[in-house]
C-alpha cells in the first residue's frame, strides 16, 4: 500500500451555524486514493492559515523568491468580518483553489500538511451543537455552479430586527441607531453585541436595542438551568445596578440563565445576579478572551434603556431576581439532600461490611468421642487384638 493522498476536493457549499455563536463553515467532499469519500467542514480562517503555512513550506513554488515561479494558487485574506455575503461570493474562488491544489506536483499536493488538513476530524462527524438553538442552515452549490456560482439553494435573507431606541456609537466598529430603523442581523454573539447592516452601513450594536418584527424574543432564549454551568471570570466587573454582582478575575461561578442582551444570570455560592457574559469563559476551555472584547465595554442592559418604543403590545416576559434566588436555593438544597442521602447510604454500607468482616466465623462442632463398645464393633480384627 502506498502513501495516502487526495484525488479530488469538491466544494459542496457552506453551512450557517448558530452555536456557540453564528458562523459559517464550508463543506468539502474529499475523495481519497483508496476510493473513499469523506465530508469535512472548515472555516475560511482555518483555510487561510493552512494556505499561509503551505506557502512557507514551499517558498519557491509560492513565488517568494521569484514571482514567475509561483504555482501555488492565490487565496484572498479573510475580511475583518466575514458575513454571509462574503462567504457566498468566495465559493467560486475556493473551488478553483482546491482544484489547482490537488493538481500541483506531488511533493506539494501529497505532502503531510495537505493530507492532515483535509482528514476527518471528530467535529466533522459530530459537530458541536445545542438542541436549544436553531439547527444549521445548509446552502448548496448547484451542479452547474461553474456557470452561475452565486446561484445557491437555501434562504439568503438575513433576520431583520427593529430598533427600539436611539443609540450613539462609542467606537469606530459600532453603528449608530435611530428608533424605528430596520437592520439585518449578520451575526449574533453571546456577548450581547450583534453585527448588523443597514443599507451601506455595518457595525456592532447592542442586542438590547433590537426587537424582532414578529413579537417578543424570549422564545430565542434558553430556559433557566438551575443546575448551572461552571464558568471562570476573565475580567473583573464592579456592579452598578443592585441586581448585578461584583466579581474578580479568576472567580469560579455558575451560569443559570443565558440572556440575549449579553447579561447572564449567574450564581456565586448562594447569591445570584447579572454579570456581562463577555467577561466569562467556560471552565475547561483555554481560548483567551478576544482582544476586541477586552477593549469594549459591556453592552447596555435592556432594563437600563430609556425611551423604549416597541411596536408590540405584549412585552417580554422577565423573571425577577427573587425568582432566580428562590429556585436556585431550592436546587442547591435538593442537591445537598441528595449528597447527604448518598453519603448516609454509603456509610451504612460500609458499616455493614465492617460488621460482616468483624463477625467471627462459626467454628465447626466437635464430634463426641466414640465409646469402647462402638470402637470394638467397627474396628478391624488386628485393632481388636491390640486392645484386648
Amino acid at each position: 500500500m502506498g502513501d495516502t493522498f487526495i484525488r479530488h476536493i469538491e466544494l459542496l457549499g457552506y453551512e450557517k451555524r448558530f452555536f456557540p455563536s453564528q458562523h459559517y463553515v464550508y463543506m468539502f467532499l474529499v475523495k481519497w486514493n483508496d476510493l473513499s469519500e469523506k465530508l469535512v467542514y472548515r472555516r475560511f480562517t482555518e483555510i487561510y492559515e493552512f494556505h499561509k503555512a503551505l506557502k512557507d513550506m514551499f517558498p519557491i513554488e509560492s513565488g517568494d523568491i521569484n514571482p514567475e515561479n509561483r504555482i501555488i494558487p492565490h487565496l484572498p485574506a479573510p475580511k475583518w468580518f466575514d458575513g454571509q455575503r462574503s462567504t457566498q461570493n468566495r465559493q467560486s474562488t475556493l473551488a478553483e483553489y482546491c482544484y489547482t491544489l490537488v493538481n500541483l506536483p506531488h511533493k506539494i499536493s501529497r505532502c503531510g500538511h495537505v493530507v492532515s488538513f483535509f482528514k476527518v476530524r471528530p467535529d466533522d462527524t459530530s459537530p458541536v451543537t445545542d438542541s436549544q438553538i436553531k439547527k444549521p442552515e445548509v446552502f448548496l452549490l448547484p451542479k452547474d455552479s461553474k456557470k452561475n456560482p452565486t446561484d445557491i439553494t437555501g434562504p439568503i435573507v438575513l433576520q431583520t430586527y427593529r430598533v427600539i431606541a436611539d443609540y450613539e456609537k462609542s467606537s469606530r466598529s459600532e453603528m449608530a441607531l435611530k428608533t424605528g430603523e430596520m437592520v439585518d442581523v449578520v451575526e449574533k454573539s453571546e456577548s450581547g453585541w450583534w453585527f448588523c447592516q443597514l443599507k451601506d452601513k455595518r457595525g456592532w450594536v447592542p442586542a438590547a436595542y433590537l426587537e424582532p418584527i414578529d413579537g417578543p424574543d424570549e422564545s430565542e432564549e434558553q430556559e433557566p438551568n438551575y443546575a448551572g454551568e461552571l464558568y471562570i471570570v476573565q475580567k473583573s466587573y464592579t456592579a452598578i445596578e443592585e441586581d448585578e454582582l461584583t466579581l474578580k478575575e479568576g472567580d469560579t461561578i455558575e451560569v443559570i440563565h443565558k440572556l440575549l442582551d449579553g447579561w447572564w444570570v449567574i450564581r456565586k455560592d448562594e447569591v445570584t445576579g447579572f454579570y456581562p457574559s463577555m467577561y466569562l469563559q467556560k471552565s475547561g476551555e483555554n481560548s483567551p478572551v478576544k482582544s476586541e472584547l477586552r477593549n469594549r465595554s459591556a453592552p447596555p442592559r435592556r432594563s437600563t434603556i430609556r425611551n423604549v418604543k416597541s411596536i408590540h403590545k405584549q412585552s417580554r416576559k422577565q423573571i425577577s431576581q427573587e425568582t432566580y434566588r428562590r429556585n436556585s436555593r431550592k436546587y442547591i438544597q435538593s442537591r445537598r439532600n441528595m449528597k447527604g442521602n448518598f453519603k448516609e447510604k454509603a456509610n451504612i454500607i460500609i458499616e455493614k461490611n465492617e460488621q460482616e468482616e468483624n463477625r467471627s466465623k462459626a467454628q465447626p462442632a466437635v464430634p463426641p468421642r466414640p465409646s469402647k463398645d462402638l470402637i470394638m464393633n467397627r474396628c478391624t480384627e488386628s485393632t481388636r487384638r491390640k486392645i484386648l
